[in-house]
């Protein structure tokens, strides 16, 4: 236990980066809607996607190597794909992290005298400096604490919601269908993005190396993995909560709601206090904004990463990308980026990330391939390669994502 506490890090770090808008929005949007039916595809989405995760962790643990790496080993093609999915991500999911977390906190704490895109930028601001000033240790321990908060935040609104029993259900109610269009798109988001996307796993790999680096003694395989799962289960049960969230409060209500993820969140906090009370807005107003501001942290920590190691395996000769400040200039460059994206297509938020979505749906089932295939590489000695049991599941999940890509171009181009 002594040892698993000690290898704490790269689980918690990804269940803070994927309890975002996949959880806060379409987790409750999905027990909202559709009741509690919806848990079946959001457990089945963490089931069949954890050995692509698993893998990162699995494959740094053994070789002591990043991901991005073993894309490299298996050759350039690889790598340069993945550097195709992480350029899409730079120039879009940070963005709207930021604007949807900029919003959260002038809607939730009434901060009206500025605009989102100068809270948008004091977010930039501030969470740069604690990447850069606190580097990877500062990052897991605040995240410990962030994500205690959260867990509690939402623990003791889940169990409100329970005691106050789910809200009456509106006359001439019809459950919305699940099989029609607006259901399998609706479908295709929640799988898509829970717990989170494919290309995820290669941040998951370098937090793995990180957390290394910083540990007197390496852990074993067993351990490094036991402390994944305790991420990864945390992040599940809290899609769940979510749900119940979700269901409890606005399922049958009739409620029109909103597909912006700001005005959604502030749509949500409201109901929360007509359903419960107005002294439990504290606790689901720091839910709320915990959520998109841890995942707006990991999130700029792993995007600045994985953009140094990508471009020193591409850019071997370069020193530039070698500099012992190149993370640091990453995480600026990032934030100035971003913010100008912010500023200049504001307007266009939704295509950018319509964009990012397209891409990252195309592309999870070749990169749930390559990382099989690197974590099953020579380099991986054959005690430490997956069973035969979580190969079967890893194939699954291979044709369930590749189900949903083909049906998601399909929707797109009919």
């Amino acid at each position: 236990m002594r040892a698993l506490l000690k290898a704490l890090g790269p689980g918690l770090l990804f269940a803070s980066m994927a309890i975002g808008t996949s959880h806060l929005v379409l987790s409750t949007k999905a027990g909202a809607q559709y009741g509690w039916i919806m848990v079946i595809p959001i457990l089945l989405a963490n089931l069949l996607k954890y050995p692509f995760f698993e893998f990162g962790i699995r494959y740094t643990t053994v070789t002591e190597k990043s991901l991005v790496e073993g894309y490299l080993n298996m050759g350039k093609t690889y790598l340069w794909i993945y550097a195709f999915v992480t350029l899409i991500s730079t120039f879009t999911i940070l963005a709207a992290l930021y604007v949807v977390t900029a919003g959260l906190f002038i809607n939730l704490f009434q901060i009206t005298a500025w605009g989102a895109g100068t809270i948008s930028l004091c977010l930039f601001l501030f969470i740069s400096l604690l990447l850069i000033v606190g580097k990877y240790r500062f990052l897991e321990t605040s995240l410990k604490a962030v994500i205690s908060i959260l867990f509690i935040a939402l623990l003791i609104t889940t169990i409100l919601v329970l005691q106050k029993g789910p809200v009456s259900i509106a006359e001439g109610f019809q459950r919305p269908k699940i099989f029609n269009e607006a259901g399998i798109l609706f479908l295709i988001g929640l799988v898509g993005w829970m717990p989170t996307a494919v290309e995820a796993s290669g941040w998951v790999s370098l937090w793995g190396m990180e957390n290394l680096k910083t540990m007197k003694e390496k852990p074993t395989l067993k351990i490094a993995l036991q402390e994944f799962n305790v991420g990864y289960i945390l992040t599940a049960i809290l899609a769940v909560f979510f749900l119940i969230i979700g269901w409890m409060t606005l399922y049958g209500t009739g409620t029109e709601l909103s597909g912006n993820a700001v005005t959604f969140a502030d749509q949500l906090v409201n109901l929360f206090t007509v359903h419960i009370g107005n002294w439990a807005y504290f606790f689901i107003a720091v839910a709320a904004f915990a959520t998109m501001f841890s995942t707006c942290m990991t999130a700029h920590d792993a995007i600045s990463r994985v953009s140094v190691d990508v471009m020193q395996k591409l850019f071997p000769e370069k020193h530039v990308f070698k500099n012992t400040n190149a993370f640091a200039y990453t995480v600026i460059l990032m934030m100035l980026v971003n913010w100008m994206v912010i500023m200049l297509f504001s307007a266009n938020m939704a295509d950018l990330v319509g964009l990012a979505t397209f891409v990252s749906f195309v592309l999870a089932p070749l990169l749930g391939w390559m990382n099989l295939k690197t974590v099953m590489g020579k380099d991986v000695p054959l005690e430490h390669r997956p069973g035969t049991g979580l190969r079967i599941l890893t194939y699954c999940g291979m044709v369930f994502l590749s189900l949903f890509a083909l049906y998601y171009c399909w929707m797109l181009l009919v």
